[in-house]
């Protein structure tokens, strides 16, 4: 072969790889503002009881359960949004339930920025308003947080799948992170007293801006190779194929797509139950590990640990710049070590700095060391149960129940991550919890069932490294074969 020839195929190649990393970053902006509308609220959870819950005059618990599901209402609407995503996904296509997506995003965090005027309610009542667009939000988070990861499979050549769907992840963290500078730099605007009465809003508001990027850029977005197959539009997705690939790489691909459609039914359980069951599980298992409950109540637990308001914000920044270090460690290793090993040693750390840090608090002995601890919690996360998950979940499912499966898996992801936000507000406010344990026992729970999802990995999640989309039904005894 000619030195041109060669350095003419590896400029084709190199151009598909451009316009796959291009439309996967396109899509990472829904990962971005899960991130961003999932952690803003930490900056306004004090607002939010001094306007909508103190005022009310309940008992602890009532008033700390309150204050729980207002901050976490989001997560409701992130289940109603994980449980249609599938729907949304075979009937709008995944640019266009990304679309809907944008759209809750903007009307959300305006909404939930001036509930009063948007709600027509004052006071302490305008707490339902707030809830209902916190709820609309979570739904444009629920149906982001599976069709960013599914858009960008969909679209990325086997050898960079788990690189370009980890990226989904680190947009997710940089969202995170992003947001937490923002919310300092409001807070430094004023005293405490104007951040209860004006700067949250001004924090809540702020996800308008990501949110309409993202509604532009969709716009000039394709859909997804695999989707229009689906749909009998193969000219179009042959057009898109070879966008992404050479020409006969896109044939051969196609063939493969109809293949696969044409193999099973698209009943839920149609390769059998544990390739469902599986992916439910695992997906589980990536909030049962408490991460959400770290990142949402950050500044709480650093003030918990005898850190200033001030100091507190300071050293959640820290905690977002090491989530980004190490999910970029992730982004590295994926598709070079595979996804169990991952997941393995990173639930192995993980559950070693949790169990270690309820035990710091339960020995009042914390300091220095309680904050390393956590840190390496997040490292542990971030190499692992952050990205990985989200790119199994985008690969283990065979393309005729993809939607269906993923959704499910997406939904029981978000009941799971409700049920720790909820309950870390109501166990780390229970005063005879706190008397006993001095705010340890939840992370002694966490640090369980990090050492449990271990467990499940090594016995039954598959290895999807390297496995082209149309192959991994191979990885399932249909159920006709019982």
């Amino acid at each position: 072969m000619s030195a041109a020839l060669t350095e003419s195929l590896a400029a084709a190649r190199g151009g598909h790889r451009g316009a796959a990393t291009s439309l996967a970053l396109v899509a990472t902006l829904g990962g971005f503002l899960f991130g961003y509308d999932t952690a803003v609220i930490s900056g306004a959870v004090g607002a939010i009881d001094a306007n909508y819950i103190d005022p009310r005059g309940l008992p602890e618990t009532a008033g700390d359960s309150l204050s729980g599901w207002a901050i976490s209402s989001a997560l409701l609407g992130c289940v109603i949004g994980g449980l249609i995503s599938g729907h949304t996904a075979n009937t709008l296509g995944r640019r266009g339930g990304l679309l809907v997506a944008a759209l809750l995003f903007l009307v959300s965090s305006i909404g939930a920025a001036w509930p009063e005027i948007l709600g027509g309610a004052e006071g302490a009542a305008a707490l339902t308003p707030f809830i209902i667009y916190r709820v609309l939000g979570g739904v444009g988070i629920g149906l982001a947080s599976m069709l960013s990861p599914l858009y960008i499979a969909e679209i990325a050549p086997p050898e960079q799948r788990g690189r370009l769907v980890s990226y989904n992840q680190m947009a997710i963290v940089v969202g995170i992170v992003g947001v937490y500078f923002v919310n300092w730099a409001i807070a430094r605007q004023g005293d405490e007293a104007w951040v209860n009465a004006t700067g949250w809003r001004y924090m809540l508001a702020s996800a308008a801006v990501p949110a309409a990027l993202f509604l532009l850029l969709l716009l000039r977005a394709p859909d997804t190779p695999r989707w229009l197959v689906m749909k009998g539009r193969r000219d179009a997705a042959l057009a898109i194929l070879r966008r992404l690939g050479s020409p006969a790489d896109a044939d051969r691909v196609l063939g493969e797509i109809d293949e696969s459609l044409r193999a099973k039914s698209g009943r839920l359980l149609s390769f059998g139950v544990a390739c469902v069951a599986i992916g439910v599980v695992l997906s589980a298992f990536q909030q049962f590990v408490g991460i959400n409950a770290v990142l949402y109540y950050a500044p709480r637990i650093f003030e918990n640990m005898g850190a200033s308001s001030d100091s507190a914000l300071l050293q959640t920044l820290l905690v977002g710049s090491v989530n980004m270090a190490f999910t970029l460690v992730a982004i590295l290793t994926v598709d070079r070590f595979g996804r169990k090993p991952l997941l393995i040693a990173g639930g192995l750390v993980m559950a070693a700095a949790m169990l270690a840090l309820g035990t710091m608090f339960h020995l009042n002995a914390l300091g220095v060391a309680a904050l390393v601890a956590i840190l390496i919690y997040i490292a542990g996360f971030a190499m692992s149960w952050g990205p990985v998950v989200w790119v199994l979940l985008s690969e283990m499912f065979p393309n005729p129940i993809k939607g269906k499966a993923m959704a499910l898996a997406v939904a029981a992801q978000w009941l799971a991550n409700l049920f720790v936000s909820w309950s870390f507000k109501v166990l780390d406010g229970n005063s005879a919890l706190n008397a006993a344990f001095n705010h340890g026992f939840a992370y002694w729970i966490y640090g369980a069932m990090s050492l449990l999802a271990v467990m499940f990995v090594a016995r039954f999640v598959p290895e999807t490294k390297g496995r082209s989309l149309e192959s991994v039904g191979g990885l399932w005894r249909p159920a006709s074969q019982g």
